[in-house]
């Protein structure tokens, strides 16, 4: 992560639901009024996702409030946006999501030199015992590193 970057909003339960195999940055198209929101950290990417359509990415279901200032300017804060990638990670990621169980999904939204920028993950999606698993091992790790505190 560089110095001049602010994370806006993470997506947090992408990491309890599915397994990230590989991340990478795109771009959104956005108005006016939506980076302003986005600045003031009214965006949600909970329930989001990504897909491939007719050769160019588009983000599905990513809230943008809108900015209270803006009166007729605003856009709908669920619309479809196209983010901004090169051809040839676009083919790259067809062949993921192509495959069976992979999705894209985003981690988070965050503004670089000015930009706003959302970090894409090529995920497969966890089974309800996996999601236990986890949770035992975090569970166990919080056990050990509370026994080791109170033993120093």
């Amino acid at each position: 992560m560089a110095e001049d970057e602010r994370v806006v909003a993470r997506n947090k339960k992408a990491h309890h639901d599915y397994f990230v195999e590989e991340s990478f940055e795109a771009g959104i198209e956005l108005v006016g009024t939506e980076v302003k929101s986005i600045r003031n950290g009214k965006v949600n990417i909970k329930d989001s996702f990504a897909r491939v359509d007719n050769g160019e990415l588009y983000l599905h279901n990513m809230h943008i409030s809108p900015y209270e200032k803006g009166n007729i300017y605003n856009r709908d804060p669920l619309r479809t946006r196209k983010l901004l990638v090169h051809k040839k990670e676009i083919r790259k990621l067809i062949g993921y999501t192509q495959q069976k169980g992979l999705t894209l999904v985003p981690l988070k939204v965050y503004i670089t030199r000015g930009l706003v920028k959302i970090e894409l993950a090529v995920a497969r999606g966890k089974k309800n015992y996996d999601k236990r698993d986890d949770l035992a091992k975090k569970d166990a790790q919080r056990k050990i590193e509370r026994a080791i505190k109170e033993r120093y």
